[in-house]
């Protein structure tokens, strides 16, 4: 189970140890070297009350080097920063790690993404780590989906609902196995679109009765589950939002990191509210333009730090088409807030009354793997 230093991780390593406690997770964290203080201190939070050692893993290029991981990589790029195109961060400091440590090893990864998000997130796609989502009704990664419903398996997963399913319910089960799936690689995001109401359809006729219908198709694969006789999760029907999550957290005992916290500014008579609607590098590419103001009015040493390693010339920036310099000018953190204050009231209207949701939904999606 990866810790990012987030809420999600951090409530996921917590509400799975107190149900599981038969489960032995290993616990592990990818340091770039560039995380906020509170990360920190929400890891040494969570190795007191889980009562095991977070394993602090890094590639093993940096040994001897003297550099931080973000260091190593920046000075190995010359200078180009990671971006939503190019997330070479991700793919270095978070999953290469990882899957130097388990080295080819069945793995059952625990990935945090809640029951209220739409999105299974930046993950490995090595065939050896398989993807569990025990916050979500749908417990199972798209990659699984994706064989269970393949029509070429069609008579072994309607044999195999017969163990689980009866009657009416069999009867719709093995309707909902028959309708039209593409498999058209070139259209993603229709396959994923089909993939999502199978399943979302098949787990309103029961979600334990579902989890064994696809344990047991596994058997035939090769994911690691597939060498297991059981598996807990299978009865498992919680579904976890926002809500819980911060719940989990206060009554642990390991406490919501203070960037989560909301704080309240003023522009041209308006108020306002912002905060970190995630964990990660303070200077990451994904944060908000409204959090990169945040930053630089509440951490603002590590914002001149940001700063250092673009380089306008040659357009590398944090963010797109602007520099950290020119965001900072007055008129521009003026225009950033009351830009911000306009959505918040606007998203206010119109659903979550939360701050988090509306950081969250407001300009882009974010990069799961480190911010979960």
């Amino acid at each position: 189970m990866g810790i990012s230093g987030g809420k999600d991780s951090a409530a996921l390593a917590l509400y799975l140890n107190k149900k599981y406690p038969s489960i032995d997770f290993q616990y592990y964290f990818c340091d770039t070297g560039k995380e906020l203080k509170e990360t920190y201190q929400l890891i040494h939070n969570l190795e007191s009350i889980l009562g095991k050692p977070i394993l602090k893993l890094e590639n093993p290029e940096l040994e001897n080097t003297g550099d931080k991981p973000f260091d190593f990589y920046y000075k190995s790029f010359r200078g180009y920063l990671p971006s939503p195109q190019a997330r070479w961060c991700t793919a270095l400091m978070k999953l290469k790690p990882f899957e130097k440590f388990v080295n080819g090893e069945p793995v059952i990864s625990y990935v945090g993404i809640r029951g209220d998000e739409d999105r299974e997130g930046y993950i490995s796609r090595e065939a050896n780590i398989q993807s569990i989502f025990p916050f979500r009704k749908n417990i199972w990664s798209n990659d699984v989906m994706l064989k269970f419903f393949n029509p070429e398996n069609r008579d072994r997963v309607a044999d195999l609902y017969q163990r689980q399913f009866k009657g009416a319910s069999l009867d719709t089960a093995v309707s909902i196995l028959d309708e039209y799936i593409s498999l058209d690689h070139n259209n993603r995001a229709e396959t994923e679109k089909i993939l999502k109401n199978k399943a979302s359809n098949s787990l309103n006729l029961g979600i334990s009765a579902f989890n064994h219908v696809v344990f047991d198709f596994l058997k035939s694969t090769q994911y690691p589950l597939a060498l297991e006789d059981t598996y807990e999760l299978l009865e498992n029907e919680d579904i976890l939002v926002r809500e819980d999550i911060f719940k989990i957290l206060r009554e642990s005992g390991a406490g919501v990191p203070e960037y989560y916290e909301k704080i309240e500014f003023e522009v041209d008579g308006q108020k306002g509210e912002y905060a970190r609607s995630r964990s990660g590098c303070y200077f990451c590419f994904f944060q908000q333009k409204i959090e990169w103001v945040w930053l630089y009015e509440q951490h603002p040493t590590l914002f001149k730090e940001a700063m250092k390693y673009e380089n306008a010339d040659e357009l590398f920036t944090w963010v797109p088409n602007e520099s950290l310099e020119e965001l900072i000018q007055p008129e521009r953190i003026k225009e950033i807030k009351l830009g911000h204050i306009q959505r918040s009231n606007k998203a206010k209207s119109k659903s979550s009354p939360y701050l988090l949701d509306i950081l969250e939904g407001t300009e882009r999606e974010g990069c799961n793997t480190c911010f979960l």
